[in-house]
């Protein structure tokens, strides 16, 4: 049960923040309004660094199920949790999502642009290629996930790696989140987007749900792959 709550709660708080800064910067009438994608991309970056450090010793903040099913893959996580954790991570960030709207819930009316709404909550492509957009979500995971293997291999200074993988997270936005939003992660982009369907904001149009099977889906495979390159090199 304390691993269930604190995969809830971090990822409660990884989408809170992280979906937080991109309501910020789209939202009407926010004062971020407008300040661009190094600033979302930072305020990602540490959306995960917080919430590592607050339940990592607890939980290891997955945070992400294709964290959780690419370490499963490899042997470093019993299959046994992975419903567990998979649960908490998306109730986590429904409920993240639904906090997020409470907050900006005068932005949202103030707001006019009904895909500015949805990507307060989830991710969409710049260019919308399935293809494409399927392995910008592979990519992205790959790197993630091979990064935090790597990462957390390393002797390191104690308490330095939450920070080095929001550097990693931050690396990944700055350099390959340009094409889809980099979700590489089912829940953070799913769950948000359920709360985008049921939520009451105002005129905020259809949620896209013939893209959502990509952040889904991509990140799976990502994950998968990332964690059995590091297991195979190292």
């Amino acid at each position: 049960m304390s691993t269930f709550i604190a995969e809830l709660i971090g990822t409660l708080l990884l989408v809170l923040l992280g979906d937080g800064v991109v309501a910020n910067v789209v939202l009407g009438k926010s004062k971020a309004q407008n300040s661009g994608w190094m600033v979302i991309t930072t305020g990602w970056a540490f959306a995960v660094v917080i919430p590592v450090y607050v339940v990592g010793r607890i939980s290891g903040a997955h945070l992400n199920p294709a964290v959780t099913i690419g370490l499963a893959s490899v042997g470093k996580f019993p299959w046994a949790d992975v419903p567990t954790y998979i649960a908490a991570q998306f109730i986590g960030a429904f409920l993240g999502a639904v906090l997020l709207f409470i907050h900006f819930r005068p932005h949202f009316k103030a707001t006019d642009d009904k895909g500015l709404k949805l990507a307060a909550f989830s991710t969409g492509p710049a260019v919308r290629d399935t293809l494409s957009n399927l392995l910008s979500e592979i990519i992205g995971t790959f790197v993630l996930v091979f990064g935090i293997l790597a990462i957390t291999s390393n002797e390191i200074a104690a308490g330095f790696a939450p920070f080095a993988i929001g550097v990693l997270v931050w690396a990944i936005g700055l350099s390959l989140g340009g094409t889809t939003g980099y979700a590489i992660n089912p829940a953070r982009d799913l769950a948000p987007r359920i709360a985008h369907a049921i939520l009451p904001i105002p005129e905020k149009g259809d949620s896209n749900w013939g893209y959502a099977w990509i952040p889904v889906v991509g990140p799976i495979i990502g994950g998968i792959l990332g964690a059995m390159l590091f297991t195979i090199l190292f």
